[in-house]
């Protein structure tokens, strides 16, 4: 009977076969009817492969390793770059939220001295426009006074009374007496309502009111501008709460979403604050 000799067969085997009372013989049926015995050590591995299937296989293998080095190589490189691009965002959303909260906080101070500022001249303004009602209550009682000695033809009490006006209504009272007034019925009802009646105080009112109104204009932008930085803050914070959380995904598209988001709010934020003032 034919055996095998250093676990080869000198027959091609058509069919392997383990014996249920030798686990370990693989029975090789060489010809029809006959049977041979090799003994099969630990796992089941069939004797008879050929050097060219291990060769195949052994290649097909290290390709395959190769290949999964590759991917992993790959994997890392693309991590690699995710993670530096993931730094480098967050480094610029730092300078940038940075700027933002200083220039937020530096409108708002110039908002809040300009509007302290309108509020000044509007208490100057109303001790002014107080001030012009006084001397212009003054100056009718004056008037008052010179009427009712000339409507009794008093003429001493007219001269008094001339006396005692104000030197800065005299110009006025004189220019409107030359009117002829008690004859000539187009002049004017009083010195008042004359060209030549000017208030000191109530010219500083009125400037005293525009100031006031372009200092409270000028708060009024510099806290809109203030509204607007913080605004960008906001975004800026959206950003890195999205990039700040990305690395906690291992799914990588979903990483990829969270940044190429954040990168776009960032680029969003960028292009706003160059559309706003510097600092004062």
């Amino acid at each position: 009977m034919a055996v095998s000799v250093g676990h080869c067969l000198l027959v091609e085997p058509t069919r392997w076969e383990a014996t249920a009372a030798h686990p370990n013989w693989m029975m090789i049926e060489a010809l029809p009817g006959r049977r041979f015995g090799s003994w099969k050590p630990g796992r089941t591995v069939p004797e008879g492969l050929s050097a060219a299937e291990v060769g195949k296989e052994i290649a097909e293998h290290r390709k395959h390793l190769e290949e999964h080095e590759a991917g992993a190589e790959g994997g890392s490189k693309h991590e690699r770059r995710i993670s530096i691009l993931e730094a480098l965002v967050l480094s610029i959303v730092a300078v940038l939220a940075a700027y933002s909260g200083f220039a937020a906080a530096k409108w708002g101070t110039e908002s809040s001295l300009s509007l302290a500022r309108a509020s000044t001249l509007r208490a100057k303004a109303s001790r002014a426009d107080l001030e012009a009602i006084v001397t212009r209550t003054l100056d009718s009682t004056s008037f008052n006074t010179w009427f009712a000695a000339y409507t009794t033809h008093n003429l001493q009490a007219q001269r008094l009374a001339i006396r005692r006006l104000r030197p800065g209504y005299k110009p006025a009272f004189f220019a409107w007496l030359a009117t002829d007034p008690a004859h000539n019925p187009n002049a004017p009802p009083g010195p008042g309502y004359m060209p030549q009646y000017v208030l000191p105080q109530d010219a500083q009112a009125k400037a005293y009111d525009k100031q006031a109104d372009e200092e409270f204009a000028t708060g009024s932008a510099a806290a809109a501008t203030a509204d607007k930085y913080i605004r960008d803050t906001v975004f800026l914070a959206t950003v890195l709460f999205l990039v700040g959380i990305s690395g906690h995904f291992k799914i990588r598209s979903a990483r990829y979403g969270l940044v190429g988001v954040g990168v776009l709010l960032l680029v969003f934020s960028v292009t706003q604050l160059l559309g706003l003032p510097a600092p004062p």
